[in-house]
């Protein structure tokens, strides 16, 4: 038993002792791989993946999505309808504004990325513009319009492409309008001609 145990211990040590290889000007030291026993074997099925986890309850919510962005849609018109009645105030401005950009951001999640590009357009116009009383009523109305319509309508508009090439249009001439009153401002010109941030399809 004795000698047993003796061998086991010496077997013990033998593993636990590091390599050294010695030559004319130096010498390699390996130490031994202690973390070999500390690796637990799992199997395919114990593995835990988070971006599945995640993908798994965004679709288990994805029923919700127009729901929500029609209740983002409804904030929006509601911010408008304050201008068209108050004019251009800055609670009325930032109120648009907010809810513009809370529909620029969340679109993309919840499966509406050309409503975002028409959001973005219109934060834009809020953002650049020099003075928000000249801009023209109908640029911001056609906004407001086309990110409902592309909510509203959005499987059938989408299919037949109408969505991205409204966003398209929105996007031209807002920036033509921009580009035209803020052509004694430079930096505003530079912000402008920068590509968009937000996927329009």
């Amino acid at each position: 038993m004795r000698a047993s145990l003796e061998k086991l211990k010496m077997s013990r040590d033998k593993t636990q002792a590091p390599k050294v290889e010695a030559f004319a000007d130096h010498h390699i030291i390996t130490p031994p791989n202690s973390l070999r026993r500390a690796i637990r074997r799992v199997v395919d099925r114990e593995l835990d993946d988070p971006v599945a986890r995640a993908e798994q309850a965004l679709a288990g919510l994805s029923g919700e999505f127009k729901t929500w962005m029609r209740s983002e849609c409804d904030r929006l018109a509601e911010a408008h309808e304050a201008v068209v009645r108050d004019g251009f105030t800055a609670q009325t401005r930032d109120e648009l504004f907010r809810a513009a950009h809370d529909i620029k951001g969340d679109a993309s999640t919840f499966g509406f990325p050309t409503a975002g590009a028409a959001a973005e357009s219109l934060c834009r116009i809020i953002e650049h513009a020099p003075d928000l009383d000249l801009v023209p009523a109908e640029l911001i109305r056609h906004h407001i319009d086309a990110i409902q319509a592309i909510v509203r309508e959005h499987n059938t508009i989408e299919k037949a492409g109408v969505a991205t090439a409204l966003s398209h249009k929105l996007r031209n001439v807002a920036d033509e309008y921009l580009m035209h009153v803020n052509k004694d401002r430079p930096d505003h010109l530079e912000a402008i001609a920068a590509p968009s941030l937000v996927p329009a399809d």
